[in-house]
């Protein structure tokens, strides 16, 4: 961008890093590092994010109002989680009520964990005046397959003797009978949005429990029991639900956050989209758009997941529409520049191209990351 018409106006729409900082407070970073060089500057912040950790913390510093509700953790035991609400618009976020950070010391329960807290918390939406709700799913402990979520939403998951099935995914393959009669009437006249940036099927070999089960503490032999138990809540909960939910396991979506998409996608007639798509509508990214010269984005690691779905992807895609230049920082880079280019981003500033030291990056990321912001400065704004 050297030898252009000097910038003017521009917009930090970067997410998190994670560990480190909030998208918030990059965004914070960056823009003292810019205008250490340029006073003169218009800088605008948007935190964005893509449906996983830090959703509700990116719509909160859009204006959203947080609210906070005791819910059922993924293991049980009672969490205190957050969702956003600004008019009839709710963001809830998976992980703040059925996260692996919500694990104690990191004990994984892959049969057992469960996501009633997830509906609990569409339940205090609906309650607050919510009637579009964006549920952004990602980083969760479970593999249930939603149906912890349509439990604590009123529907009725019964075994061959007619009780109700406890929590988590191998509890699945019990499944005798979904009765969806008793689902909560407001979700009718609800609109709910999955968020997500995970495209797969609810089972088989790219499923929810084959690629995301071992992450969440599953071996093989727990894998195929959660792939098998998975398949009859696809067969049953599509049969509950009707013609609307035919073929919802193997729709995109469906296996995101332990197959809370497919309980989502079948349950509760969900419209899939990707998470940054969603956010960026939701936070006003568009209008902010317009107003600027220059977009500078970025996330912790730039590497090849981020060209699928990732908020630095979905922003730059989003300015190159318009003919907006895109930046971005980040904390490591591994993407060659002609990828990088490819992707829509001119060139990105990492905080490891000053400080080699992982560890010592991770605990200074905002100073150096407002050095970074002042190198980007000085190589393209004059």
């Amino acid at each position: 961008m050297a030898g252009t018409e000097r910038i003017e106006r521009i917009l930090i729409a970067a997410d998190k890093f994670k560990g480190s900082l909030t998208a918030e407070q990059v965004a914070e970073r960056v823009r003292a590092g810019l205008l250490a060089e340029r006073p003169d500057l218009v800088v605008e912040s948007l935190p964005i994010a893509d449906g996983g950790d830090g959703t509700v913390e990116a719509a909160l510093a859009a204006g959203f109002t947080a609210h906070r509700e005791r819910v059922t953790g993924p293991l049980g035991a009672p969490v205190t989680a957050r969702f956003a609400v600004r008019g009839d618009t709710a963001v809830i976020e998976m992980a703040e009520a059925s996260g692996l950070r919500l694990l104690p010391n990191r004990t994984f329960a892959p049969l057992t964990a469960g996501t009633r807290g997830t509906g609990e918390l569409i339940v205090a939406a609906l309650d607050e005046g919510a009637r579009t709700i964006v549920l952004g799913v990602g980083g969760s402990a479970t593999t249930d397959g939603g149906a912890g979520m349509l439990q604590a939403l009123g529907a009725r998951l019964l075994d061959a003797g007619g009780k109700q099935l406890p929590p988590g995914g191998a509890a699945l393959r019990d499944l005798a009978r979904v009765d969806l009669s008793g689902l909560d009437t407001r979700l009718h006249a609800s609109r709910i949005i999955l968020a997500s940036d995970v495209d797969n099927p609810l089972t088989g070999p790219t499923g929810a429990a084959a690629v995301y089960g071992p992450q969440k503490g599953a071996g093989p032999a727990d894998v195929a029991a959660l792939d098998a138990a998975l398949g009859v809540w696809a067969r049953l909960l599509e049969e509950a639900a009707g013609a609307r939910a035919s073929g919802a396991s193997g729709a995109p979506g469906a296996g995101a956050a332990g197959g809370m998409g497919f309980g989502a996608l079948a349950g509760l007639g969900a419209v899939f989209r990707p998470g940054v798509e969603v956010m960026m509508d939701v936070l006003g990214f568009h209008s902010a758009l317009a107003r600027a010269e220059l977009v500078i984005t970025g996330e912790g690691s730039l590497d090849e997941q981020t060209l699928h779905g990732k908020a630095p992807a979905g922003v730059a895609a989003a300015a190159g529409k318009v003919g907006t230049p895109v930046l971005a920082v980040c904390g490591r880079l591994a993407i060659d520049p002609a990828t990088l280019r490819e992707a829509g981003i001119g060139a990105a500033y990492a905080l490891t191209d000053l400080e080699s030291d992982p560890e010592v990056c991770m605990a200074q990321a905002g100073p150096l990351l407002e050095r970074a912001a002042r190198r980007l400065a000085v190589d393209h704004l004059g």
